[in-house]
């Protein structure tokens, strides 16, 4: 079994990267393949509306000079999709945005993709808009028919500078929460295969 997660933060191994991390750590403790995928760096644009997924049914976006199509190709390997963002403006970032407009309606247009794959969403936050960014992401997992595990709160860990998630107690044990729970839900689905 192997969980990706995609990072969409601006900042390469900050506060959504270690919240990611957590969440890992509980996983790999369960022998489950593991795998981070950092946005930082990469200009992605959203959906141009071009509808060529439709036409050519390749598992592809027809835009090309970005990093999209691989991290299509790894969301359909895995068993689990994890999607970080940090929150800009009660929201999560555009790179992660494009992401998910351009996956989606690849993933739609293939006959659902990410259907039935464990999904869930991770968010780090300075202060405020922590639950409308988690709940941007939670769209696109439901509307991708993926399953949605919980955690024994929001999945959104408190910090502005890199590494102070690290002081939010209760954030970061949520983290190890949804890592054991997403373990327990992929154990539970390969079993019954």
């Amino acid at each position: 079994m192997k969980v990706i997660a995609i990072n969409g933060s601006a900042r390469k191994d900050g506060n959504t990267a270690i919240l990611i991390r957590r969440v890992f750590a509980e996983l790999e403790k369960e022998g489950i393949e593991t795998e981070l995928i950092q946005l930082a760096g990469h200009v992605i644009r959203g959906c141009t509306a071009c509808n060529m997924c439709q036409k050519n049914l390749d598992r592809h976006c027809a835009v090309t000079n970005d990093i999209v199509n691989d991290c299509i190709d790894k969301m359909v390997a895995a068993d689990g999709i994890i999607l970080g963002s940090p929150t800009y403006f009660a929201d999560i970032t555009s790179e992660l945005k494009a992401l998910i407009e351009r996956s989606g309606r690849v993933g739609g247009a293939n006959g659902g993709l990410y259907r039935r794959k464990v999904g869930s969403g991770v968010i780090a936050v300075r202060r405020g808009g922590a639950i409308h960014a988690l709940d941007s992401i939670q769209h696109f997992l439901h509307i991708s028919q993926m399953i949605v595990p919980g955690a024994n709160y929001w999945n959104m860990g408190i910090g502005r500078e890199i590494g102070e998630v690290e002081a939010d107690e209760e954030g970061m044990r949520n983290m190890q929460v949804l890592g054991e729970n997403i373990a327990w839900l992929l154990k539970k689905i390969h079993a019954g295969e």
